[in-house]
């Protein structure tokens, strides 16, 4: 048997080698929101008058039934449209019309698969003629 007086000067020492060896006993991560990675159109991009595919992607899954994207004109007027799923994981595409030059707005909200919901606005131009 070990006298009392040698036990607690053990007791530190196997205590921070447990400490060091030990998985972690800390929560799992979280996921985080589900940030943008990129777009189609680029923030600040410029595009031609007429159709648009847009795609969107990030960083993590998303529910597109639960996701909405929209067109906002020059004019502030506002325009739904129907969110897919993209080719990629955790990717949206939605088709629109910009029928008036000027500056516009891909608004977007999504939730992602952990059940937190992300919105933001990527903005470009609509200028006449060929592609830039």
């Amino acid at each position: 048997m070990i006298p009392q007086r040698f036990r607690r000067g053990l007791l530190l020492p196997a205590a921070l080698l447990f400490a060091l060896t030990a998985p972690p006993f800390s929560p799992p991560a979280a996921f985080a929101h589900a940030i943008i990675v990129s777009s189609r159109p680029a923030a600040n991009a410029q595009v031609v008058k007429g159709p648009i595919d847009i795609v969107l992607q990030y960083n993590s899954l998303i529910d597109i039934g639960h996701s909405r994207v929209s067109l906002v004109d020059p004019a502030g007027k506002v325009t739904a449209l129907v969110a897919s799923e993209g080719a990629a994981a955790g990717s949206l595409a939605a088709h629109g019309s910009t029928d008036a030059l000027g500056r516009w707005i891909i608004r977007w909200q999504v939730l992602s698969v952990d059940g937190h919901i992300t919105r933001g606005d990527i903005p470009f131009e609509v200028i006449a003629g060929t592609s830039p």
